[in-house]
């Protein structure tokens, strides 16, 4: 029996860490290991966007500019000329983008184009629900709250927007409810804040869009 227990991989007094509803399970020393976490809070890595490569190769009409208040971007042409079919989910495609300057460009495109856009906008929704998906999907905690803020913007860039993303809430929202509902598992305050900003990003995002708490935890209701 010794010869048995040793050849098992521990000696007598050693706990034997194993899976439940085994064999090995019903041993003495034996402790039963919890099931492996699921990762629903984990980075998914992105593929590299269009966005980056449409930068790359010079197609935007954008240029970084500095001054005292620091970087901006110094449009080519007038904003309210450009193709928003063409260029407002290409900027959209790069919300997952975390490395500067493509950060940097992507976010503060779309709140330009956002902010001059006026009637564009509303057509264009359809175009945008993927890349915002994908930048949600990512799970990281900066493109979630960059995300968050663009979707507050968009819901008040222009009249019916808000209404035009209600069909969308099933592949928006079931993201948002799962870091709703995060209880953070990180005894470090820099966690714990991040997942409290996100939680009141999530929050206001909502209100902005529905006006109603009802309307609120009927989409969420929804979206599972």
């Amino acid at each position: 029996m010794c010869s048995n227990v040793r050849s098992a991989g521990f000696n007598r007094g050693e706990l034997l860490k194993t899976e439940g509803f085994t064999v090995k399970s019903t041993m003495k020393n034996s402790v039963v290991v919890g099931p492996p976490a699921a990762g629903a809070f984990r980075e998914r890595p992105y593929k590299p966007t269009s966005f980056r490569k449409f930068y790359e190769r010079g197609d935007f009409p954008i240029a970084l500019e500095h001054d005292t208040k620091g970087n901006r971007i110094a449009w080519k042409m007038e904003i309210e000329k450009l193709d928003y079919f063409h260029y407002l989910p290409l900027f959209f495609d790069g919300l997952c983008e975390t490395v500067h300057p493509y950060e940097f460009f992507a976010r503060q495109g779309v709140h330009d184009m956002l902010e001059h856009g006026g009637t564009k906008i509303l057509p264009v929704i359809p175009q945008l629900i993927i890349p915002i998906k994908n930048a949600l999907n990512t799970r990281n905690l900066q493109v979630i709250c960059t995300t968050l803020k663009v979707l507050q913007h968009l819901v008040i860039s222009g009249e019916l927007v808000g209404e035009a993303l209600v069909p969308y809430y099933r592949q928006i929202l079931p993201i948002l409810n799962i870091f709703k509902n995060k209880n953070c598992e990180y005894n470090t305050s820099q966690h714990l804040l991040h997942y409290n900003i996100i939680y009141i990003l999530i929050m206001q995002t909502l209100k902005i869009q529905c006006f109603d708490n009802n309307v609120i935890k009927a989409a969420f209701y929804c979206s599972i």
